[in-house]
């Protein structure tokens, strides 16, 4: 898989600001805050179904209600359409739970 240039980073990062990309642009970060523990282990749950299915899988992490998801394509060494595919799919999901 083929890794996504600086302009498309930076072309989603505009339309979606709560993704944030590190230094060298090679992955995405986003927190999110959920209303409790449960709350967020049901929202990593309903992500991980969809990664699955993806065979693609976010590195996070979970401290009681806040889940940090980065997103990084290992393979291709940056970030890849698939990359964005899922963290779509991440916004939509929170958008859902009040995340």
């Amino acid at each position: 898989m083929q890794t996504i240039d600086e302009a498309r980073i930076d072309e989603f990062i505009a339309a979606h600001p709560h993704w944030k990309a590190d230094r060298n642009k090679v992955a995405l970060t986003a927190e999110f805050k959920l209303p409790g523990f449960a709350a967020a282990m049901g929202f990593i749950m309903e992500i991980a179904v969809h990664a699955d299915k993806m065979n693609h899988h976010p590195e996070w992490s979970n401290v009681y209600n806040r889940v940090t998801i980065t997103l990084t394509t290992h393979d291709a060494g940056g970030l890849t359409e698939l990359d964005l595919q899922l963290a779509e799919k991440i916004n939509l999901i929170s958008a859902r739970v009040g995340a």
